[in-house]
């Protein structure tokens, strides 16, 4: 008997998803898209400071539900726990948006490294590669012409506003 126990037990424990749900807060309004696609169908739409509970991640995708409704929404536009119970201060939230949040030294946003301060002070010129990123320049009218052939539009946005810099 105890046996079966433990094997049901065990087969619980397999069949439980690897990600835990978490609950998370919208920090930029979205579309909830019913697959992990910027061109996917949008069901519903979030606002900021709307509540989710995230299901599970992929990617650059959180499947996340909440009252208005069940889907996929980018990573970016949702903080993970719950706003409310932080300080209060926007900092934390331009911090996160411009890649600069956290502790370390390192900068980092999605798929970039930054530089530390021991690389930066080994750095040196290096005519060569300068000269190879130079080459890959194209004209205003080159760009505008490949824009065209692959049908993107361009949008204007503002900026997020410069963080104040408390003195140290």
């Amino acid at each position: 008997m105890n046996s079966i126990r433990l094997g049901t037990a065990l087969f619980a424990l397999l069949a439980m998803p690897a990600f835990a749900a978490e609950t998370g807060n919208v920090i930029r309004a979205d579309g909830i898209r019913v697959e992990p696609f910027r061109d996917a169908k949008t069901i519903a739409t979030l606002s900021v400071g709307d509540k989710v509970q995230i299901v599970k991640k992929n990617g650059g995708w959180l499947q996340i539900e909440s009252s208005k409704g069940k889907g996929w929404v980018h990573m970016l536009n949702v903080r993970k726990g719950d706003i409310g119970k932080r300080s209060g201060d926007i900092g934390g939230l331009l911090g996160m948006a411009s890649g600069r949040s956290g502790t370390g030294k390192v900068v980092a946003t999605t798929g970039i490294r930054g530089l530390d301060e021991v690389e930066l002070q080994s750095a040196k010129f290096n005519e060569t590669e300068l000269n190879l990123v130079e080459s890959y320049a194209v004209s205003r009218s080159e760009a505008q012409s490949f824009a065209v052939q692959g049908k993107l539009v361009a949008h204007k946005f503002d900026y997020l506003p410069s963080p104040e810099v408390s003195p140290e």
